[in-house]
């Protein structure tokens, strides 16, 4: 067996319920939620237990809210004996994928993951956009229908099947049109702005400001980010290669690919939903996926690779 990666989803795999098992049934799990409810995430906890859909769909609400739930799963996991020799994080999940890298504390991730949640929920009000997975076209296909449709972006090449399209408000009609004539199917996707696109730059400049004042620990593991696909060198290239992330699209299939081409063949999807490990089987079906986002599903996972 070659060696295994945690992949940390991130906004859109919400859903009302995420983490409070494994909160309920692992120490490890606990402490992260004991963590993060002294730096305030009281409110947020609640919503993502047991408060209403609407309310875990926004941003400031939604990318706190994951974040507990994915390093929840990941140190559960890891709780159980199996131990991750890399990892990789889909937007929002870069970040703790950071932390349980050893890059950041947990609250000073969990504070940062706040900072970035406002400031891409104040970029959503101030210029309305969504965002909408595209399937049936090959990136090239979708990078050209974006230079021909106004204010729409390539914002995350997923798989070869799917490439999601960040749009401003003003531009829905013509971009829907544009796909219809390509005979596309597209679905919408549950996230309150064009994320990864230009409509961020607000936000990637109030990120940077923020992090000149972090200091950051030694990587523990290799972990590749977003904008490259490759592994950061140092944890110093953080204070750079995140802003960058914000408003830059997410090369997760080249991530993936480099990660396989260093030895990774087990992949397992640390939080909710099970996204990630639906691109990594259309990227390479060879390779073996596992989700944990639960009691149930983590027990499950240790019973195949313990």
């Amino acid at each position: 067996m070659g060696k295994i990666a945690f992949v940390f989803p991130g906004q859109g795999a919400q859903y009302i319920g995420m983490g409070k098992s494994l909160c309920d049934n692992y120490e490890a799990a606990r402490r992260v939620y004991h963590v993060c409810r002294g730096a305030g995430a009281e409110d947020v906890i609640n919503i993502s237990f047991a408060g209403e859909k609407e309310e875990l769909t926004q941003t400031n609400i939604a990318q706190p809210a994951i974040f507990m739930a994915d390093l929840a799963a990941a140190l559960a996991l890891e709780s159980q004996g199996i131990k991750a020799e890399g990892a990789a994080g889909f937007s929002l999940g870069e970040i703790p994928a950071l932390s349980f890298c050893g890059v950041l504390g947990l609250q000073e991730a969990f504070k940062l993951v706040c900072f970035r949640a406002e400031a891409m929920y104040a970029a959503t009000t101030e210029q309305k956009g969504g965002m909408i997975a595209v399937m049936g076209l090959p990136p090239e296909q979708v990078e050209e229908l974006c230079e021909e449709v106004e204010g729409a972006y390539p914002a995350n090449y997923n798989s070869p099947a799917q490439t999601v399209v960040s749009y401003e408000e003003s531009a829905l009609k013509d971009l829907k049109a544009a796909l219809k004539a390509r005979k596309a199917k597209a679905v919408p996707l549950a996230v309150a702005g064009a994320f990864h696109s230009p409509l961020m730059q607000g936000a990637s400049e109030k990120l940077a400001v923020y992090l000149e004042d972090l200091s950051f620990g030694e990587i523990k593991l290799p972990m590749y980010a977003n904008v490259s696909g490759l592994p950061y060198e140092s944890s110093e290239d953080v204070k750079e290669i995140l802003p960058m992330q914000i408003n830059s699209a997410v090369l997760w299939q080249k991530t993936i690919e480099q990660m396989i081409s260093d030895g990774f063949d087990t992949f397992i999807e640390t939080g909710p939903g099970k996204a990630l490990t639906g691109m990594i089987g259309k990227i390479n079906k060879e390779v073996a996926t596992y989700n944990v986002f639960d009691d149930e599903t983590l027990k499950a996972c240790v019973s195949q690779l313990g």
